[in-house]
């Protein structure tokens, strides 16, 4: 019984071996990649840092093919009045372009602009008194820019 039903688990094991190594042979994307992509796209901090430590290592990624590419704010500065509003951007057009590849953007583009302005929020909670103000005023308008416009 117990040689049997390690014999099937042998069997089970090299079979999904099989499997997962075609399907990174033949460049298919993971299995998890609408996970890690919305792991990555959440308005938490921790959800920011974790994009922004696989930004800094995309080869990581590679097998992913995930759309790194960014023009950072568009139109818009980078860094408008000396606020570094740039990595948001950044992170705000990953999500755009990645979700828009998956065919899914709709779905998900009001949870991208709440991402986007969280972290443009976390930028301003750097500063105090009539600056943080400023930055804060900055951050509301740059997402009803994308809000209605993105």
């Amino acid at each position: 019984m117990h040689r049997r039903f390690g014999s099937a688990l042998a069997t089970s094991t090299l079979a999904l071996v099989t499997v997962v190594g075609t399907a990174s042979a033949a460049g298919a994307a993971p299995a998890d990649k609408q996970q890690v992509l919305a792991s990555w796209t959440q308005t938490s901090a921790s959800s920011y840092s974790a994009w922004a430590a696989a930004r800094a290592n995309q080869a990581a990624w590679s097998a992913y093919g995930f759309d790194w590419s960014t023009d950072y704010c568009s139109s818009s500065p980078d860094n408008p009045f000396g606020f570094p509003f740039s990595m948001s951007c950044a992170r705000h057009d990953f999500g755009y372009r990645n979700y828009k590849a998956a065919g899914t953007f709709s779905a998900n583009k009001a949870r991208l602009d709440s991402a986007f302005y969280e972290d443009l929020k976390r930028v301003c909670n750097n500063y105090g008194g009539s600056t943080k103000t400023a930055c804060d005023s900055t951050a509301w308008t740059y997402y009803q820019a994308v809000r209605a416009f993105g």
